[in-house]
């Protein structure tokens, strides 16, 4: 690199240099003013350009080249071959016609940009090209070495200086300086490229006889005269171009600038030109605001455009500009923006013709008049409409004057009280008006004027100014028309009459459903409550007592399960029929939903309330026959007494709820009064239910295991899962306490995936691949994701789903029998077993053994505790045995204490067994090996 220096300084000629420097940047200016003219242009103005600059430009770079190298001193004597140097300045011209070309053509800002990079490229290549062409052109070295890296960054320095110079004059720049940036990059890039070029090459020098073998060759003060004389031409021509060019668009820019002035300072007007064929050809800021088209957008567009497309198809803008060319012409009508909206346009349209009086176009101005069309038209429509809306009006409508007479009323006035149209008439005063609507009604005379005298002074009371109001006539029927009056300044009124007579039902109805059930018609929750707080503080002022009664039916469930919701519905219906029939003054009975019911009675003597409880319990307990069924819904009944039980609502609700709930658990008791054990039970119970949620985190569950063991032979098949609690403080929690309860409370559902969870990791470690069992509730049962958590909990353990088997009870299948039948078929599909558990008591339905798909039928428990004794045991249980065997389902017998037991199995052909004699539960051994159990100790 430090050769480029040594070779400007030392090996070129100053004044030389200096010309050549001074060419390149003048012809560079000339260029890039004359690109500047090509992007402006259009059509064959701008090839015209672009071929002129082409040649001008590339002329300039040709010549600024062969000026250096004239002044280049390699002490070599140098000439030049006439064919290379005259390729070369057509590698230049064509070179920088094509980088104009691709500069100068149209395209978005961001296209721009690449196209002036391309340009710049193309450009330093050309530049490259007729370089090295008119190198080849030297004659006078015997032969020329190259220095290919300076060859590289000649050719970088040439392309990326060009690019730079191509982007920058696109940028508006206002002082003469920042004008010369451009010309100076694309100047340094030819003269970066042509000094770092030389640096690269060296000369050697060649014999005269081998110099004359070349040819025919030019003279280096010939090529002086030549090139001086031809760069002068050449760039003066450019110069004059350029500035006739500049001075013609500036004088049509100023008349132009004065026409856009007058044009664009109306904004409330579209103003603009068509061509003689009715093409746009101008257009003003007033025109873009009112027809929604931007002047790229419509300019050389037919004016058709603004026309409907059945006034086009019509040819009506063709017809106004024919007429137009007559003179002007002026039109009102609808016209059309770019979005497809429209507006009232007054439209004036004249010809304009130049100076010999030919027809040039055509001058269009476009007002829009929509406002003062619709303000003419609403007047014009006022009128009418006012009679079609007074005619069609749901209400009546009168207007009165001054003097109490009728000014006019709609048809609807009449009919709304029944009279002829002929009766409502203009002039008629206001109580003779009221005379004629009483007179339908069948009262004396005495009657009817006093009605009519009402109804005169309610409205009289309404006149005065800013007063105003409603009152209602209540006329024959159950007619009810609600009057609104408007009092106006000159005295008159306007009154409008409603028929609210069905709105009036509606808020009866409204307001009767707010405080009873719909369905029976009994008082509901709110009105309940409501009642129920007025009648305490009745009592506590009479110091009397009240009973609060929660009741609940009992087998409702049931009936709705077994014949559907329009039975259970039917059966409410009857049961709140006779609740009615029964029911005193003093007493109120309400259902709070479901079937859950209330009532309350206040009382001197205790027989009183007993009497009620008693004819609350008949209604609630007779048979009901529907639909040749006969039903019997049954009720437990609680009763919690003021003052002596509670002393507010919420509570004595509560108590009377606590009792009932015991004489639902009750066998023999239908009706328990409250006692204060049963809150302590009730808190007993809440301390537990919070203690379940808090178990699992404290890790107070742990498992046991029950063998299941073959009758014949006494090998292990399976072992049943069962859950036990250590609480910290109650120690051992029996199962029959907590499992129920977590049931009701939904802890069941965390705790039984625990189980599940626990029990199949539990036997993915044992060495024995013994079968396991987990009991489901019907609250799991009811999870529609069962399966899936069975799936992810095997899966995560890595038990084989033919190990494990999930028991239920009937039971949890009735409570949704669809649903279950779908959960137990995606677990079967997994691969796992399915028992039914507890069967022979319950439903023990043979429906359910043939739908659902059991793998093992597990006979309950109570049925082994009597088989010892009662035949009627022994039978059931061959019974149960021969439907096991005719479904081809294994039966498994529960409760087995006693080796007669097993025997009686062993004999009536049971297959398995489960049972204290057979095994008691507790941890599996460490080894995962089931041992034979001892005998038991009697």
């Amino acid at each position: 690199m430090s050769r480029i220096p040594t070779l400007v300084v030392l090996m070129h000629d100053v004044f030389g240099t200096a010309v050549a420097v001074l060419l390149c940047l003048l012809s560079c200016h000339v260029a890039l003013m004359m690109l500047d003219r090509a992007r402006r242009g259009t059509g064959g103005g701008r090839a015209i350009w672009i071929g002129a600059t082409g040649a001008t430009g590339g002329f300039g770079v040709w010549a600024t080249h062969f000026t250096a190298m004239l002044a280049y001193r390699p002490g070599v004597p140098l000439s030049f071959v006439l064919g290379p140097t005259l390729l070369s300045l057509l590698i230049a011209v064509l070179a920088t016609s094509l980088a104009v070309s691709l500069s100068a053509r149209t395209a978005r800002p961001g296209r721009q940009l690449v196209d002036d990079l391309a340009a710049g490229m193309i450009f330093g290549a050309g530049v490259a090209a007729m370089h090295f062409v008119g190198m080849s052109a030297v004659t006078g070295p015997d032969r020329m070495s190259w220095n290919v890296p300076l060859v590289v960054v000649s050719l970088l320095v040439g392309g990326g200086l060009s690019s730079a110079a191509f982007m920058s004059q696109r940028r508006r720049r206002t002082s003469p300086l920042e004008r010369l940036i451009p010309a100076a990059l694309l100047a340094l890039s030819i003269a970066g490229l042509h000094f770092i070029a030389m640096s690269a090459v060296t000369m050697h020098a060649m014999s005269d006889m081998a110099r004359a073998a070349h040819g025919p060759v030019a003279s280096p003060h010939g090529m002086i005269l030549m090139i001086g004389v031809v760069a002068l031409a050449v760039l003066s021509i450019g110069v004059a171009a350029a500035f006739f060019a500049l001075r013609a668009e500036r004088t049509v820019w100023q008349h132009e600038m004065g026409f856009r002035l007058l044009v664009e300072g109306v904004h409330d007007h579209a103003i603009f030109m068509l061509d003689p064929k009715g093409r746009v050809s101008t257009w003003n800021v007033g025109a873009q605001r009112l027809k929604g088209y931007a002047a790229d957008e419509i300019l050389g567009r037919n004016f058709e455009e603004f026309y409907s497309a059945e006034e086009r198809q019509a040819g009506v803008p063709q017809r106004m500009l024919a007429e137009a060319r007559d003179g002007t012409v002026m039109r009102e009508g609808w016209r059309y923006r770019k979005d497809g909206t429209s507006f009232w346009a007054g439209v004036t349209l004249g010809p304009a013709r130049d100076a010999d009086g030919a027809l040039v176009g055509f001058v269009k101005i476009t007002r829009d008049q929509t406002g003062r069309k619709e303000a003419a038209d609403r007047i014009t429509q006022v009128s009418r409409n006012l009679d079609i809306a007074l005619e069609n009006m749901s209400q009546g409508l009168s207007l009165f004057g001054a003097d109490g007479r009728l000014v006019l009323a709609n048809g609807r006035c009449a009919a709304l009280f029944g009279l002829a149209a002929h009766e409502v008439y203009p002039g008629l005063t206001h109580r003779a008006l009221l005379e004629a609507v009483h007179a339908r009604l069948d009262l004396p005379e005495p009657a009817r004027q006093r009605q009519v005298d009402a109804a005169c002074a309610q409205h009289a009371a309404l006149l005065p100014p800013g007063q105003g109001g409603q009152l209602q006539l209540q006329l024959g029927d159950g007619l009810a028309v609600q009057v609104t009056v408007r009092p106006m300044e000159d005295g008159g009124w306007v009154a409008t009459y409603e028929d609210v007579t069905e709105r009036l039902r509606a808020d009866a109805r409204i307001a009767y459903l707010a405080h009873h059930d719909g369905l029976t018609g009994l008082a509901n929750r709110a009105r309940f409550n409501e009642v129920l707080r007025r009648e305490l503080m009745l009592a506590d002022r009479a110091g009397a007592r009240l009973a609060v009664i929660g009741i609940d039916l009992d087998k409702f469930k049931e009936i709705n399960d077994q014949h559907g919701h329009a039975i259970g519905d039917q059966v409410l219906v009857v049961l709140a029929e006779r609740i009615r029939s029964v029911q005193a003054d003093d007493e109120l009975v309400a259902r709070l939903g479901g079937d859950e019911f209330a009532a309350a009675k206040r009382f001197d003597d205790i027989a009183e309330l007993h009497a009620f409880v008693a004819r609350l319990e008949d209604c609630l307990s007779r048979p009901i026959t529907l639909d040749r069924l006969e039903l019997r819904p049954d009720a437990s009944i609680g009763v919690s007494l003021f003052p002596q039980d509670a002393l507010t609502a919420e509570t004595l609700m509560g108590n009377a709820d606590l009792a009932m709930y015991r004489a639902k658990m009750a066998l023999r008791e239908r009706i328990c009064f409250y006692e204060a054990e049963m809150d302590e039970a009730a808190r007993s119970r809440r301390v537990m239910t919070a203690a379940l949620w808090e178990a699992l985190e404290r890790d107070e569950f742990h498992l046991h295991f029950q063998v299941q063991r073959k009758v014949s032979s006494n090998e292990v098949t399976g072992l049943e899962v069962l859950l036990r609690w250590r609480h910290p403080e109650w120690g051992l929690v029996p199962p029959v306490k907590f499992i129920p309860l977590a049931e009701e409370c939904g802890a069941i559902v965390p705790i039984g995936e625990w189980v599940l969870r626990a029990a199949c990791r539990e036997a993915a470690t044992w060495t024995m691949p013994y079968k396991v069992a987990v009991n489901l509730s019907a609250v799991q049962l009811g999870d529609e994701h069962l399966a899936a958590h069975v799936s992810a909990i095997l899966a995560e353990t890595g038990l084989d789903p033919r190990r494990l088997e999930l028991e239920m009870t009937e039971t949890a299948i009735v409570v949704d029998k669809v649903r279950s039948l779908h959960t137990l078929q995606q677990i079967k599909a997994l691969g796992v077993s399915i028992a039914i558990d507890d069967f022979g008591v319950g439903y023990s339905s043979l429906e359910t053994l043939r739908t659902f798909p059991f793998d093992r039928i597990k006979l309950d428990r109570s049925f082994m505790t009597e088989v010892e004794h009662t035949p009627e045991s022994k039978a059931i249980l061959r019974a149960i045995l021969a439907l096991g065997r005719s479904l081809n389902i294994p039966v498994l017998a529960e409760g087995v204490e006693t080796r007669v037991q097993l025997d009686i199995l062993g004999v009536e052909g049971c297959t398995e067994a489960q049972g204290y004699f057979l095994g008691r539960p507790g941890p599996i051994p460490t080894d995962g090996i089931i041992r034979p159990a001892p005998p038991p100790v009697f």
